[in-house]
């Protein structure tokens, strides 16, 4: 397909969505946090949100080029924007953002494989968001004064798109994004920003363990 699309046109698709997008999507955090219909980000929110959305989906359009999948990485660049947000400010991850995040993924891959026989993909994809869920649901369950359920189903949505990737990948993702969040506990609590009771949001951390996990990754398309 990327002789179709070339690999610059997307990338030049990507920044302008992200331009367009951007700004929304700061919108929707601040009011998801503010549980205020009418609540308005300020400027340099808008603009932060555009560019970190810039540099995500640029990622996925080289992660995967011009294919199905690559909207489940695009759909979840932009999930990741929202939730971040939103878990920094109020610490929630908000099942608004990640229930319709985690259908529009499963339907991507779906329809990659069905138009370009990925199903082995496609199935470890589920095993993955399945085990990933599981997972740390039990913990979860055994020490809520850590993971939260939306911490959980954040990681199984993590599952469906790093285990597309590989077993590999989902593993060092989930392991750079509880190492990134521990690594952030220490800090605070070292600067006196925090106490070692203090609840801080782990999707964050998670996310961005993600993004460096697939970013390690050879180009899948």
């Amino acid at each position: 397909m990327d002789d179709v699309l070339p690999r610059g046109l997307l990338l030049a698709a990507a920044l302008l969505a992200a331009a367009a997008t951007g700004p929304l999507l700061a919108r929707t955090a601040v009011r998801l946090a503010a549980r205020d219909a009418v609540a308005r980000p300020g400027a340099a929110r808008a603009l932060a949100s555009a560019a970190a959305l810039a540099v995500l989906l640029c990622g996925a359009v080289l992660l995967t080029g011009a294919r199905p999948a690559t909207l489940a990485y695009a759909w979840t660049a932009g999930a990741a924007v929202v939730l971040a947000q939103v878990d920094l400010a109020v610490h929630r991850l908000p099942d608004r953002v990640t229930y319709p995040a985690a259908a529009v993924v499963a339907a991507a891959l779906a329809a990659d494989a069905a138009l370009l026989g990925t199903w082995p993909d496609l199935l470890r994809a589920l095993l993955a968001a399945a085990a990933a869920g599981g997972v740390s649901l039990l913990g979860a369950l055994a020490g809520p004064s850590g993971l939260g359920l939306g911490d959980v189903k954040l990681l199984a949505l993590l599952g469906l798109v790093l285990g597309w990737a590989g077993w590999g990948v989902l593993l060092a993702g989930v392991f750079l994004g509880l190492l990134a969040g521990a690594a952030v506990s220490l800090l605070l609590v070292a600067t006196g920003r925090a106490g070692w009771r203090t609840a801080l949001p782990f999707g964050p951390p998670l996310l961005l363990g993600a993004v460096l996990a697939l970013l390690v990754e050879a180009p899948l398309a």
